[in-house]
C-alpha cells in the first residue's frame, strides 16, 4: 500500500475519497435544465443561451444525428472554436449515443485526413470557413456527413449581419454551403428537428464519451479513449477542489479551447455540472478578453500561463476591472512564480498551478486554491488519485526527493489508445499510467515537475532540466516569455539555448542575460546561446512548442553542412 502524505494537507472541506454518480456526461445537462431552466448557460459575444435552450437544441441535434444513421459508439467530430454550437454539438452527440472527437480548427487538410481516417468518424461539425479544407479530404475518409455552421449563427443583431463582411475581409472569402447531399446546415437542424431522442443503453465504466487526440509533438497523434466514468470522475474531483464555489452562481470564462481536454473538462463539463454560466470567446485577443472580464464579471478563469502573460502585457490593463476573478487554475505548461504573483496582485484572486495529461481527463494534481502552496510545486494529487515516482524505465519506486518518472493511478485514467494496444500496454503498466514526465515528491507529499523525459538536456554528461532555467529567466524583469531547449553540439552532445520574448520597452543583451544567469545557476546550466524573438510557436491551448524550435535548429545545422 502506497503512502499518501499529501492527504494531511487537504483542507477539511476536501474529502479524501469521493463518490461518483454512475451517469453519462450528458445527464449533467439534463439535471441543469431541470434545476435552472431559465438561467443563462452560455454567453457568447452579446448573446445568451439559457439552459432550456441549450438542452432543447442538444436534443434536436441528437435527433438529427440519429436520423442520419449515427448509432451508439459511432464517432462524430467537432471542428469548432469556442462557441455555442460546440457546446450543443458536444452534448447532442452524447445524447445520440455517439463518441465525440474534438478536432483542432487550425488543422491542415493532411492533419484532418489523418485524424478522420484514424478515428473512422462518420460525421463532422465544422465552421463554414473550414468547409473547403474538410470537403477536400472527404473522399479519403469515412465521413458521410458534413454539418456546417458559422460564428454569425449565434451572434445577436446587428453583429450577425455585420460579421460576414468582417469574415470576408479577414479570410478573403465568403462561404456559401447548400443544404443538400452530404452537407447540412446547423441552423436548419436546430429549426426543424424535434427535441426528442432515444438514448441508447449505457455502460458507465466502458462506454467512450470522448476520443481526444494527443498533440502529436512526438510522432503521430494518438486517440486517447476517455469514458463517461473518466470525465465524470475528473469533473467531480475539480468540483471538490473548488469547494468555495457556489453552484448556479459562478461565471466561468472559456478562453482556453474547448477542443482541448483541459477546456472541455474545466469549462464545458464543470460549468454545466455546477449549473453555472460559461462565457465563451472564440479566440484569445488580450483586449477583447479584458473587455469581456470587465463587463461579464467571471469568477473562475481556467487558463494557461501564456493567457495570463498576454493579459498582463497589455498596455491598458489598468483601465479594466478584473476584481471579479476569484480562482484561476493554470495548466498545460509550468506557471512562473512571477506571473502568479503579478496576476494575483492585479485581480485579487487566486492563481494556482495544476498538472495533468490528455490521458488523465486531464487533471491529476493541483495546488490548493485556498490554502498553503509551495513555490515551484504542482501541488497534491486529487482525491482518489494515487501517484508514485518510479525509477525511469521501471515500476520500482524511488526515495522521497529522488527524481524519477511520475506515474498515476485513478478513475480518471484513460481506457487506452484507440486501436493501439501496444502503445496502451507500454503506457499503462500494472495499472499505473507512466506519464513520461520527470519529477519528485518531497517528504510532505508536495510534487514537483522537473521536465519531460524527452526534454531533458544532456550536455557534457550533465542532466539539465529546462524548467529550472526557465524559472530563473522568468524572474528577470525583461522576460515576457521564454523556453529553453537542448540543441545538438558536436563537443558537448547538446548545448543549452534560450529563446526569449522581451517585454515592450526592454532591449537586454545576450551578455547581460549571461551575467544574470551565472549569478543564479551552476555554470553547466547557463544557456550558451540566446535568441530573441517577437513570439514563440504555440499550440492552440498556449503550450510553447519546444520541439518545433529544436527541429528548426536541426534544420539550420543540416543546411550548414556542405554537401
Amino acid at each position: 500500500m502506497i503512502q499518501k502524505p499529501w492527504l494531511a494537507h487537504y483542507p477539511p472541506e476536501v474529502p479524501h475519497t469521493l463518490s461518483y454518480p454512475s451517469i453519462p456526461v450528458q445527464e449533467y445537462l439534463t439535471q441543469a435544465y431541470e434545476q435552472y431552466p431559465e438561467k443563462v448557460a452560455v454567453h457568447f459575444m452579446g448573446k445568451d443561451l439559457s439552459y432550456r435552450e441549450l438542452h432543447e437544441s442538444s436534443l434536436k441535434f441528437a435527433n438529427y444525428l440519429q436520423k442520419l444513421g449515427i448509432q451508439k459508439g459511432d464517432r462524430v467530430a467537432i471542428m469548432l472554436p469556442n462557441c455555442p454550437q460546440a457546446v450543443i454539438s458536444f452534448y447532442g452527440i452524447l445524447y445520440a449515443g455517439g463518441v465525440v472527437v474534438m478536432t483542432n480548427p487550425l488543422y491542415t487538410e493532411r492533419e484532418i485526413a489523418y485524424q478522420m481516417k484514424d478515428c473512422g468518424a462518420r460525421a463532422i461539425v465544422a465552421l463554414d470557413i473550414l468547409f473547403p479544407r474538410v470537403s477536400a479530404v472527404v473522399q479519403e475518409t469515412s465521413l458521410e456527413n458534413i454539418i456546417i455552421t458559422g460564428i454569425k449563427d449565434y451572434l445577436p443583431f446587428p453583429k450577425n449581419i455585420v460579421y460576414p463582411f468582417i469574415q470576408k475581409r479577414q479570410h478573403g472569402l465568403a462561404i456559401k454551403v447548400e443544404h443538400r447531399g452530404i452537407n447540412h446546415l446547423f441552423t436548419e437542424i436546430i429549426k426543424s428537428a424535434p427535441p426528442q431522442v432515444e438514448e441508447p443503453e449505457f455502460n458507465f465504466e466502458e462506454d467512450l464519451a470522448l476520443l481526444q487526440y494527443t498533440g502529436g509533438t512526438t510522432g503521430s497523434p494518438k486517440g486517447v479513449m476517455l469514458t463517461h466514468k473518466n470525465l465524470i470522475s475528473n469533473a467531480t474531483m475539480c468540483d471538490s477542489w473548488l469547494y468555495k464555489c457556489k453552484r448556479g452562481e459562478e461565471t466561468i470564462l472559456g478562453i482556453i479551447p474547448l477542443f482541448h481536454v483541459y477546456g472541455l473538462t474545466t469549462v464545458l463539463i464543470l460549468s454545466v455540472m455546477q449549473g453555472n454560466r460559461m462565457v465563451l470567446l472564440p479566440k484569445f485577443d488580450a483586449e477583447t478578453a479584458l473587455k469581456t472580464i470587465n463587463k461579464q464579471k467571471p469568477t473562475l478563469f481556467p487558463g494557461a500561463p501564456t493567457l495570463y502573460i498576454g493579459l498582463m502585457s497589455h498596455p491598458d490593463i489598468s483601465k479594466y476591472d478584473l476584481s471579479s476573478i476569484e480562482a484561476c487554475m493554470s495548466g498545460s505548461a509550468p506557471l512562473p512564480l512571477e506571473v502568479q504573483e503579478k496576476f494575483e496582485a492585479i485581480t485579487g484572486g487566486k492563481l494556482v498551478e495544476g498538472y495533468g495529461l490528455t490521458e488523465t481527463s486531464p487533471v491529476t494534481h493541483s495546488n490548493l486554491v485556498w490554502g498553503e502552496r509551495t513555490k515551484g510545486s504542482i501541488g497534491f494529487p486529487y482525491p482518489d488519485t494515487d501517484c508514485q515516482i518510479f525509477r525511469t524505465g521501471t515500476t520500482e519506486p524511488v526515495r522521497n526527493g529522488e527524481i524519477g518518472e511520475i506515474a498515476i493511478k485513478g478513475p480518471q485514467v484513460m481506457k487506452g489508445y484507440w486501436n493501439r494496444p501496444e502503445d496502451t500496454a507500454a503506457t499503462i503498466v500494472n495499472g499505473w499510467l507512466l506519464t513520461g514526465d520527470l519529477g519528485y515528491m518531497d517528504a510532505g507529499g508536495h510534487f514537483y515537475i522537473v521536465d519531460r523525459k524527452k526534454d531533458m538536456i544532456i550536455a557534457g554528461g550533465f542532466n539539465i532540466y529546462p524548467r529550472e532555467i526557465e524559472e530563473v529567466l522568468y524572474e528577470h524583469e525583461a522576460v515576457q516569455e521564454c523556453v529553453v531547449a537542448g540543441i545538438p553540439d558536436p563537443y558537448r552532445g547538446e548545448t543549452v539555448k534560450a529563446f526569449i520574448v522581451q517585454k515592450e520597452g526592454y532591449n537586454v543583451t545576450e551578455k547581460e542575460f549571461d551575467s544574470y544567469c551565472r549569478e543564479r545557476l551552476a555554470s553547466f546550466k547557463v544557456p550558451r546561446i540566446y535568441e530573441f524573438r517577437k513570439e514563440l510557436p504555440k499550440t492552440a491551448v498556449g503550450k510553447i512548442l519546444r520541439r518545433k524550435l529544436v527541429d528548426e535548429e536541426m534544420a539550420k545545422q543540416n543546411e550548414a553542412i556542405p554537401s
